[in-house]
C-alpha cells in the first residue's frame, strides 16, 4: 500500500481477514460453544444452529473484530501508517496549511477582473442579499432538535 492511495474498506477487511490473531479466536469460540456442545446439536437444522451460534458469538467474535481494526488503525508499519498519513494530509489542506486540491464552492480563492472592475450597483445588490439571507437565518425554516420535535407531538408524521 503506498501512501498515495486511497484506503478503501476492503483493504481493512482484506487485512483484519488475513489476521490469524482474529481467525485462531473465532475458531476458539466456535469449538467452545455451547450450541455445538449440547447433546442434541446433530438433530437440528442448520438454520437453527446457524441462529443459535450467531447469537452466542456474535458480540465476542464482533469485540476481537474491533480490538484488531483499532490494532491496525494505531499501528505505525503497514496500513496504519498509510491511514495516519492520509488523516494528516486531509488536515492540512483543511487547516490551510497546504492548498486544496479541489477549490470549496462559493469561495474566492483570489479576485478575477470581472470582480476587480464590479460597479457599486453590483456590490449594493449583494450587499442587500446578504443582508436579506441573514433575516431568512432566523425565520421558520430554521433546522429543530429532534427533542422539539417530540415535544410538539407525532401529529405531523407521514403516514406510511
Amino acid at each position: 500500500m503506498g501512501s498515495s492511495s486511497v484506503i478503501s474498506p476492503q483493504d481493512v477487511l482484506e487485512s483484519l481477514m488475513n489476521n490469524g490473531g482474529v481467525k485462531n479466536t473465532t475458531i476458539k469460540i466456535v469449538e467452545q460453544s455451547k450450541v455445538l456442545n449440547t447433546p442434541g446439536a446433530e438433530k437440528q437444522t442448520k438454520r437453527e444452529l446457524f441462529d443459535a451460534l450467531r447469537q452466542e458469538l456474535e458480540i465476542p467474535v464482533l469485540e476481537k473484530a474491533s480490538k484488531s481494526v483499532w490494532e491496525l488503525i494505531l499501528n505505525s508499519d503497514g496500513l496504519g501508517k498509510d491511514i495516519s498519513e492520509t488523516v494528516e494530509r486531509v488536515f492540512r489542506r483543511l487547516s490551510g496549511r497546504e492548498p486544496l486540491l479541489f477549490p470549496l464552492p462559493n469561495v474566492e480563492t483570489q479576485p478575477c477582473k470581472e470582480t476587480e472592475n464590479e460597479t457599486e450597483k453590483g456590490k449594493e445588490t449583494r450587499k442587500e442579499e446578504h443582508e436579506n439571507e441573514k433575516d431568512n437565518s432566523n425565520s421558520a425554516l430554521k433546522k429543530r432538535r429532534y427533542t422539539e420535535v417530540n415535544e410538539e407531538g407525532g401529529d405531523n408524521e407521514v403516514a406510511k
